[in-house]
């Protein structure tokens, strides 16, 4: 059983250490019952449940409310699904992924017409940022919205757009002039039924996750679907990766608190030479590292979290250094349970074979590690200066 003394620090209130005792008895009784044959299908399953259980109702606002995102209660859920089920990590996360422009910058109208549907887990939501040749530079896209009478033109392509062929509205991100580089970008919600979008391809991957590329062609929205402000579309994704990005790094310490479970249990029922494989002096040092870095990983993210949900305006720093160490690190705490595991840590099927192919993907997506190295270098920088 996964250690939960970490929710008595001071981080946390009653209320976050009610959701996570009750999320993590809801998860054991209710995700092994869904089929994952069908990576789409399990997909809309688990958001199905998810809404039905009333777990994405933190993952987007009420719009009939005054609530905010609370970042400790989206860290928490996401590090216990992940230590649960990935697929269901996935699921929750880009609930709240594809419509935190909306929740955060969103108008009226726009919250009243997706989020219901989308905290209710009727309707599936994306986020569509990525380009062919623009990854973590954002400032170096060149889809383009083009403003016609009463409606933006959007033509382009996105990629590697998670829930990508799956998603009933999109949130994207197109050029629209107003300036160079970050300045000239605006943000739409756009419905996957719009004439013009097109799935052109969907990506495989190590750990299976509906992913796609998108194309654009002369697809036509209303005025009224743009987030915000025209040009503000730069500071909608920062504003939305700000909030979001220290849930990557729960989600990794959820599977690097997977893999020390699983560690556990082989070091401590495995025999060698008559004694249990946790006798050995190198076991014990494997175990004592995995521990180290799954404590210092939470407290890096429960800081972030705790931070922004204290009124912080942005946590740019403290988010990208959450999600560098807790991600690199879990890859090393799968690592070593793998190796602890010996042959069966690469059979297919084994949990620890899952949390290997699983881990990968979060050192790059929303960041990959060196772009927060660089992140966390500027902002050192500008601090110093202050």
């Amino acid at each position: 059983m996964a250690d939960t003394s970490f929710l008595n620090w001071p981080f946390f209130e009653d209320r976050h250490r009610d959701l996570a005792t009750s999320l993590d008895k809801w998860a054991a009784q209710n995700l092994s019952a869904i089929d994952h044959s069908d990576t789409d299908n399990a997909c809309r399953a688990l958001v199905a449940a998810l809404g039905q259980g009333g777990w994405l109702e933190y993952a987007a606002i009420d719009p009939s409310g005054t609530a905010k995102l609370d970042v400790r209660s989206l860290c928490l859920i996401r590090e216990t699904l992940a230590r649960h089920d990935g697929l269901a990590d996935f699921s929750f996360a880009m609930q709240g992924l594809g419509t935190g422009a909306l929740s955060l910058f969103g108008a009226d109208a726009q919250k009243a017409e997706w989020l219901p549907k989308v905290r209710a887990g009727k309707a599936i939501s994306a986020f569509a940022l990525t380009e062919p040749q623009s990854g973590s530079d954002v400032s170096n896209s060149t889809m383009t919205a083009a403003l016609v009478g009463d409606h933006y033109v959007i033509n382009g392509e996105k990629t590697w757009i998670s829930n990508g062929g799956i998603a009933d509205v999109y949130t994207v991100f197109a050029r629209t002039g107003e300036g160079e580089g970050a300045r000239g970008l605006s943000a739409f919600v756009v419905p996957a039924d719009t004439p013009g979008l097109d799935v052109i391809e969907r990506l495989e991957t190590i750990a299976p996750h509906p992913l796609a590329t998108l194309s654009f062609k002369d697809c036509r929205v209303p005025a009224s679907a743009l987030i915000g402000q025209s040009g503000s579309g730069f500071k909608i994704a920062m504003g939305v990766l700000d909030v979001f990005r220290s849930t990557v790094a729960a989600a990794a310490l959820g599977f690097a608190r997977r893999a020390l479970d699983e560690a556990l249990a082989r070091v401590t029922s495995r025999h060698v030479q008559g004694a249990p494989l946790f006798d050995l002096q190198m076991v014990q040092g494997h175990i004592a590292d995995m521990a180290v870095d799954i404590d210092a990983s939470a407290l890096l993210i429960y800081r972030a979290a705790w931070a922004k949900d204290s009124g912080a305006s942005r946590v740019t720093r403290e988010a990208a250094m959450a999600k560098l160490f807790s991600t690199d690190q879990a890859q090393k705490v799968i690592d070593k349970a793998v190796q602890l595991h010996g042959g069966d840590g690469v059979r297919t099927g084994q949990m620890v074979e899952s949390l290997y192919r699983e881990i990968r993907a979060l050192r790059i997506y929303e960041g990959a590690s060196d772009v927060q190295r660089v992140i966390i270098a500027r902002q050192t920088v500008e601090n110093s200066a202050c």
